[in-house]
């Protein structure tokens, strides 16, 4: 612990660094990934059974492959057919693909949930189906859908340190820096743990009042979830 407490004040700007770097992995990722939920999740509920199968394939298929096994295609394999991509790039395309194919699941179920006698309501007013699905259905499901989106956010989150395994410099690879260059591995990884624990904290208690928020503008029990 004595050789551990000076390297580790040399090694902050470095630690710093990491940390941003998977800061920005995650919220690219998970921008990503939102907006594949959404397109997903809505063409899965399309009328036409073309669009509805094509879109659970790919769905089923992003979510039942590894993450581990889709970032290393990315990185490894996709530069075979021509196609190369910055190792940064291919982590924030991975993330997104993955958790966006379970985001849309999530989708899907909250638009489900929204009871049809809402829409049939919307209908009787002469709302058609783009204005039902934005004035009506959306801001109601948008309300089931945080709650999951939180965990999906976290589970990407602890995700990232995947990208040390392609050569990115994020929080992981510095701290694993931090251990090779004092040996304290104990100690290095108790600083990674709890780095990442407050990471998740930050990120849960901003997706909880963005859920009080919304449930507050359908008043629902004054914003309590």
């Amino acid at each position: 612990m004595a050789d551990f407490l000076p390297e580790l004040g040399r090694a902050l700007p470095s630690i710093g660094e990491g940390l941003l770097t998977t800061l920005e992995a995650t919220v690219l990722g998970a921008a990503l990934a939102l907006v594949l939920a959404f397109a997903l999740g809505l063409a899965s509920r399309s009328r036409r059974l073309v669009v509805r199968g094509a879109v659970r394939v790919v769905v089923e298929f992003l979510r039942g492959t590894s993450l581990y096994v889709q970032l290393f295609w990315l990185f490894f394999a996709l530069p075979m057919l021509g196609f190369r991509l910055e190792p940064m790039a291919c982590g924030v395309l991975a993330f997104g693909l993955n958790y966006g194919a379970y985001g849309a699941e999530v989708v899907r179920g909250a638009v489900a949930a929204v009871p049809a006698a809402q829409s049939e309501a919307a209908i009787a007013l002469g709302m058609g189906p783009g204005l039902r699905l934005r004035r009506v259905v959306l801001p109601q499901a948008y309300v089931l859908m945080i709650p999951p989106f939180k965990n999906l956010l976290v589970q990407l989150l602890k995700s990232t340190p995947l990208l040390s395994l392609v050569t990115v410099a994020d929080l992981t690879f510095r701290i694993d820096q931090l251990r090779s260059a004092t040996g304290g591995t104990a100690a290095a990884y108790l600083l990674l743990l709890l780095l990442y624990f407050g990471i998740a904290a930050l990120l849960g208690a901003g997706m909880n009042a963005l859920e009080r928020t919304a449930r507050e503008r359908l008043g629902q029990e004054g914003g309590k979830a």
